[in-house]
């Protein structure tokens, strides 16, 4: 009886041995492959509709509605570096329709950097083209019985530019990010006018369950400098830009376009992938240094000539929607 006992108790032992090695991993199993690395490549691309388009407190749209379109490529090349290029295109209307010259239907822009981010801080630097490719230049001849003939309106060149930027912001806490944005080009429109913008900004985001509200605003102050030649006086086109306006006064006459501040305040909502943006926008420019700076003028007509004032830097209320959606997004 001992014996048969002692037969059955290894019978079992050996039994639950044989089960707990086969719950085992085997020495000859092949890895658990890794997990793939994160790929360094990134995109947004956004759309957005706007009630009226505008540049630094300028219009670009008539005071009309505006639609947009916009992608960007990114490479990160580690947590604080990443590369970006992009492209936009925004439809614009320069002149209203009681003044009879052409304007380009769409700007064109493209941008590229870098940016950097170190804890709370952040930078972007890079170029912007804003470009008009099929913007009217030259001289355009109107007919009044009561002025004859006399030319209006057309750019002496395409205004296509280019503005360099930095963009620093300094997130203070989770509520509160605040930034400074400067811009700088060689020739503001292609006008030869120097020109610089410099602004300060800030952005206070709801708490907690209003996280999705927030509220930003932006001051700056844009430098202009003179324009070449061909803008001023009676040049060999025949043709008078800003040079020879009677309310445009010393400024016009020495070819010096107007410098100005410029603001905007607003709030805005976000939901998934769209964002709400309420602001309303302000300049310090007169409507006479709004006409030196645009040629667009208030009214007036083919008949009895036009203004010499222009609203096309009227302050504004603006309401637009914008969708914005990256790569993560996706996931």
């Amino acid at each position: 009886m001992k014996l048969t006992s002692l037969i059955a108790v290894a019978a079992v032992l050996a039994s639950a041995g044989a089960a707990l090695a086969a719950d085992l991993p085997s020495a000859k199993e092949a890895p658990a492959a890794p997990a793939a690395p994160a790929s360094p490549w990134d995109f947004d691309v956004g759309a957005t509709v706007t009630s009226d388009y505008l540049f630094r407190g300028i219009t670009q749209s008539n005071h009309m509605p505006s639609v947009w379109g916009r992608a960007e490529l990114r490479y990160n090349l580690n947590d604080n570096w990443q590369l970006y290029g992009g492209t936009s295109a925004e439809s614009i209307k320069f002149s209203p329709n009681y003044f009879p010259v052409g304007s380009p239907a769409v700007e064109w822009d493209g941008d590229a950097g870098v940016r950097g981010t170190f804890d709370k801080f952040a930078f972007d630097i890079g170029g912007i083209v804003y470009g008009y490719p099929d913007s009217p230049t030259g001289v355009n001849y109107v007919y009044s019985p009561f002025l004859g003939a006399y030319p209006i309106g057309l750019s002496p060149r395409n205004p296509t530019f280019f503005e360099g930027y930095i963009k620093p912001t300094y997130t203070v806490n989770d509520l509160l990010t605040i930034g400074a944005n400067f811009f700088a080009s060689p020739s503001y429109l292609n006008t030869g006018a120097s020109d610089e913008y410099l602004s300060g900004t800030f952005k206070l985001t709801g708490p907690a369950n209003l996280s999705a509200f927030s509220l930003s605003g932006e001051f700056g102050y844009q430098w202009l400098g003179k324009v070449d030649s061909v803008y001023t006086g009676m040049n060999y086109a025949n043709y008078c830009y800003i040079g020879c306006q009677p309310t445009a006064g010393a400024l016009a006459s020495l070819g010096q376009l107007p410098s100005y501040a410029y603001w905007n305040v607003g709030v805005s909502y976000t939901w998934k992938f769209v964002t709400l943006d309420l602001r309303y926008y302000g300049t310090s420019l007169s409507k006479a240094e709004a006409y030196v700076l645009t040629g667009i003028p208030s009214g007036g007509s083919t008949m009895v000539g036009y203004s010499t004032t222009s609203n096309y830097a009227d302050d504004r209320f603006v309401a637009t929607l914008s969708f914005d959606l990256t790569s993560k997004d996706l996931k």
